[in-house]
């Protein structure tokens, strides 16, 4: 091993990767000496490559304890403080709580004074642990005490997914809102025995015109964006003194709407927070009562000083003086927490078992709040993805990654902070890419994705950090887990209680002779769908239009009559599998019915239902490898004409009723009630 390469692999950068068992391919040294020099770590000449590497290989060779151990409950004590010399004092200084904790070590053994390696007085959290050794000597470490798995999923429940945007009600300005959520939960529960309803991230956006669409590339991961606000449902509507302009201005919410659902024009969230920032600059100089007041106060004080600095951020990009304006940015932020909570409380009391399953985007915009106002956020640099059969030239997402050593620095202190932030509302949350917790692709300004290299996180301790606060909150955990993925990583979170998802399309045996799984042979440990927000409708993969639509779009590589062959004996091959398990498959709506029951026959614990396939859209809501040449996230659920449908006609929809209710049935799970009907 040369000395970059002694470098390279102290600092969890990678100078080979593997694709596949039996391929390697190196990593450019140019990508390598990049990457270190952007963590910090010299790479100007071999004599700073060599000089480095031995100072690091010293330095960690002489540690007494590593910068973080983890502890899990159950298991036993981590080999590094049974190895600590025989009457070495232990000290932990709890997260929250109780007196420090000490113990006297015992060469070899467990700490004595711990019952079977591990204490019960020891609670879960993320702590301080001090070593003070016999000769005088110290070391310390975060301590990260976590269950041993993240809270169980139910043996069966189903759910629909959905991008929120796209959920137009009657009362919508423009894009769905958290009222027209609670809606929907209401009625896929009550009507249909759902358990939950997954949707797209709800993160804060990067202010601009226009601004980003992606919910993937969010200002900030941790705080919520008030254009999901349903401006109506905020206490202080009613008392406003100016109905005049807040009727004119739901007036024009109303406009939009139509403009959307009659004459065919695309979401425009510009516009439609327009107007919900008219409006809620009416509602923030209305008088709020003592109970309000005293709920507003209790939010800031819990969010601490990282709610100002983000308020600050948005004042300021919005072009305001922030100690000014910061105060109205944190009441935003306050009422979206408050509808987002009222939202999972209505769906549970409505009858699911889980609720409202948020989701995690893997990173945030270069230019956001998360990205600029801290030092935890790696610069001139992007993740994505490498090469693979999907994308021959890799993925560059355009997002920042959080530099490793900063994060191990402060105990996981953002990480923290960010779940805590999306489980109080949530009844599960998918981890977008939760790859992530491990490796990421790291691409270096200017360098073609395929140039990137993996860089490693600590994957022990972020995932503890992750069972840790699930079980805090009580909430479920789902990885998505799709495309390449180490074997060792989807152990890790099989053990540690995470879902995994997988895409019926996606579920062959790789590797054997490549056929589809049979449904006995899909994990149970999964959220199933047959389909997502990046791939086709079902309808559409069925007939073969997404096809058609990356031709007129210039994305293939190949013939159109070859990709069309290829996809068409794709789709036929499972259609046969239907058939021979005694499922229909004649004419559209039959064969997305029957796709669904075969994730029913599958031990699959989460059965998700693709909103759009409820009505027949065609229209895939992402289209990955598009920017402009597509309209990405600006898209109505729409029938399987493209007519835009309000949610008060989808409920109704003879078509939508039909497959809700024959997954209700597949699912084995509660009936409808007497007197359910549509919204």
């Amino acid at each position: 091993m040369d000395d970059l390469d002694r470098l390279a692999a102290l600092h969890g950068v990678a100078t080979s990767y593997q694709p596949a068992e039996d391929v390697t391919v190196p990593v450019p040294e140019v990508t390598v000496r990049a990457v270190l020099g952007l963590i910090g770590v010299p790479v100007d000449t071999p004599q700073d490559v060599r000089a480095m590497a031995d100072e690091d290989e010293r330095e960690r060779a002489g540690r007494v304890l590593p910068p973080t151990m983890v502890l899990w409950r159950g298991e036993p004590v981590p080999a590094r403080l049974t190895a600590l010399p025989a009457g070495a004092r232990i000290r932990v200084d709890p997260e929250e709580g109780p007196e420090p904790l000490v113990w006297e070590a015992g060469g070899g053994q467990p700490p004595r004074g711990l019952a079977s390696g591990q204490p019960a007085e020891l609670p879960l959290g993320v702590h301080r642990l001090t070593a003070e050794l016999p000769d005088g000597h110290t070391a310390a470490a975060t301590l990260i005490v976590a269950p041993e798995r993240a809270p169980a999923a139910p043996a069966r429940a189903h759910g629909l997914l959905v991008q929120l945007y796209s959920l137009l009600s009657e009362r919508s300005w423009g894009m769905g809102d958290l009222g027209d959520l609670t809606e929907l939960a209401r009625w896929a529960a009550r009507t249909h025995g759902a358990d939950f309803i997954q949707v797209n991230p709800l993160h804060a956006a990067v202010p601009g015109t226009p601004t980003d669409p992606s919910p993937y590339r969010p200002s900030s991961r941790r705080f919520p964006d008030p254009v999901h606000l349903r401006i109506e449902d905020v206490p202080e509507y009613a008392d406003c003194p100016d109905r005049d302009a807040l009727a004119e201005l739901a007036g024009r919410g109303a406009e939009l709407r139509r403009e959307v659902l009659e004459k065919g024009a695309l979401i425009d969230r510009d516009a439609v927070w327009a107007l919900k920032r008219a409006a809620l600059e009416l509602l923030y100089t209305v008088p709020r009562s003592p109970a309000r007041e005293a709920g507003y106060g209790e939010f800031r004080a819990e969010q601490g000083p990282h709610l100002d600095v983000h308020a600050a951020w948005c004042a300021a990009a919005a072009g305001e003086d922030p100690e000014e304006r910061g105060d109205f940015h944190r009441w935003l932020v306050w009422l979206t927490d408050t509808q987002l909570t009222a939202a999972q409380r209505a769906a549970r009391e409505a009858g699911m078992t889980v609720g409202i399953v948020h989701d995690l985007a893997v990173g945030v915009h270069p230019e956001g709040s998360d990205a600029g106002t801290g030092p935890f956020h790696a610069r001139h640099i992007s993740v994505g993805a490498p090469p693979d059969a999907f994308n021959a030239r890799g993925q560059d997402w355009g997002l920042p990654p959080w530099r490793p050593d900063a994060l191990e620095g402060t105990g996981y202190a953002p990480f923290r902070a960010l779940l805590r932030g999306l489980f109080r509302y949530a009844g599960a949350v998918r981890i977008d890419h939760v790859m992530g917790l491990f490796r990421l692709w790291w691409i270096p300004q200017g360098a073609p994705p395929a140039e990137g290299t993996y860089v490693s996180y600590d994957g022990e301790a972020m995932l503890a950090v992750l069972v840790l606060e699930a079980h805090r909150a009580g909430t479920l955990v789902v990885g998505e887990d799709l495309g390449t993925v180490e074997p060792r990583v989807r152990r890790a979170l099989a053990r540690r209680g995470i879902l995994g998802t997988s895409v019926l399309w996606f579920e062959r045996d790789w590797e054997g002779d490549g056929e589809p799984l049979e449904p006995e042979e899909w994990r149970a440990d999964c959220l199933a769908t047959v389909t997502t927000h990046d791939l086709p409708p079902t309808a559409a993969k069925l007939a073969g239009e997404h096809v058609e639509l990356r031709d007129r779009l210039g994305l293939l590589t190949r013939p159109l009559e070859v990709e069309k062959a290829e996809d068409a004996a794709d789709t036929a091959r499972w259609l046969e599998v239907l058939e021979r398990l005694g499922l229909t498959t004649g004419h559209e709506e039959a064969a997305v019915r029957s796709l669904y029951a075969f994730l029913l026959r599958t031990p699959a614990r989460l059965v998700g239902v693709w909103l759009p396939d409820a009505v027949g859209d065609r229209r895939p809501q992402n289209l990955p490898g598009t920017w402009d040449q597509y309209p990405n996230w600006r898209l109505p659920v729409a029938d399987a004409s493209g007519r835009p449908l309000t949610l008060e006609e989808l409920t109704a929809s003879p078509r939508a009723n039909a497959l809700l209710s024959a997954v209700r049935e597949g699912a084995g799970t509660r009936t409808a009630p007497p007197g359910a009907r549509p919204l």
